[in-house]
């Protein structure tokens, strides 16, 4: 499913700008005249990847139309203390109105990026691809996902309605994994929704379970250290995809990816990254 439409990304613009200018930027226009044209630029004040280049195109032409912008640098690319990103220019009171929010969504998207980057560095050698979680900011997931495709990572599911994910307290609570699995193949052939279905699994035993019931497309290994994820790996065999989830840091994220799995999830990318510093000053 394509989150990044056009509509879904005006909609988190209109409603971002509401958030934030509400009836009006009254510092800009009291201080400002109406008239006043002036010009500005984006500054970079630390290394990392630049994002949020588009969204910020989209952000000003929201706000004002008549802006002009010109871009310097590229989405993804890497920018050093001191670059230009871009200079806008036009109508003072936009520039202003619009300078909040277009440095909140590339200062957050930056950083994941750039985070995002970094981690998939640290498993080029292997076959696994990084992937992002749910763990996001509440209405910001849009962009935070972006960020993370601009880093060079993969989206995994965006919503609860995309994708079927069965974690230890979906099977707990539905009295195991052969009852969870065979519950939710019934309840997709009667409501004939085609969804992928992946299962989370706690140890040796319950991946051998999730094998004998068959009939999904992901196991996800959680928290289990990388020399049973190995045997995990060995035993599944290529008849599923495999994918490592839990508590996977910067220290251990090679290690696992050694283990021969296909997907490695890190919540940290979204819930722990650092923004990068940035600021728009006046020309």
């Amino acid at each position: 499913m394509n989150y990044k439409t056009e509509e879904a990304i005006a909609q988190f613009i209109t409603t971002a700008l509401q958030e934030d200018v509400g009836a009006g930027d009254y510092s800009s226009l009291a201080a400002i005249p109406a008239i006043a044209q002036n010009k500005a630029q984006l500054i970079i004040k630390e290394e990392g990847i630049i994002a949020g280049i588009e969204l910020a195109q989209k952000i000003f032409a929201k706000v004002d139309a008549a802006l002009e912008v010109s871009f310097l640098k590229k989405e993804g690319e890497w920018v050093n203390k001191g670059d230009v990103i871009f200079r806008v220019q036009g109508s003072a009171q936009s520039i202003l109105t619009a300078e909040r929010l277009v440095l909140n969504c590339m200062q957050r998207m930056s950083g994941i990026a750039t985070y995002t980057r970094y981690l998939t560095s640290l498993i080029s050698s292997h076959k696994a691809k990084l992937l992002d979680t749910r763990k996001t900011t509440p209405n910001f997931r849009l962009a935070e996902k972006w960020a993370v495709l601009i880093g060079g990572g993969k989206n995994h599911r965006f919503a609860l309605y995309d994708m079927i994910m069965l974690k230890d307290n979906h099977i707990d609570f539905a009295g195991g994994i052969d009852k969870a699995i065979k519950a939710t193949q019934a309840y997709l052939k009667q409501h004939q929704l085609d969804l992928k279905i992946e299962v989370e699994t706690r140890n040796l035993a319950e991946v051998k379970q999730v094998v004998a019931t068959g009939g999904v497309d992901y196991i996800m290994l959680d928290n289990m250290p990388p020399t049973l994820m190995k045997e995990a790996v060995d035993y599944i065999n290529d008849r599923y995809l495999v994918e490592a989830s839990g508590n996977i840091t910067e220290e251990t994220i090679a290690a696992v990816a050694a283990s021969g799995v296909d997907y490695i999830s890190v919540g940290a990318l979204t819930h722990s990254y650092k923004s990068l510093d940035m600021s728009l000053k006046a020309v």
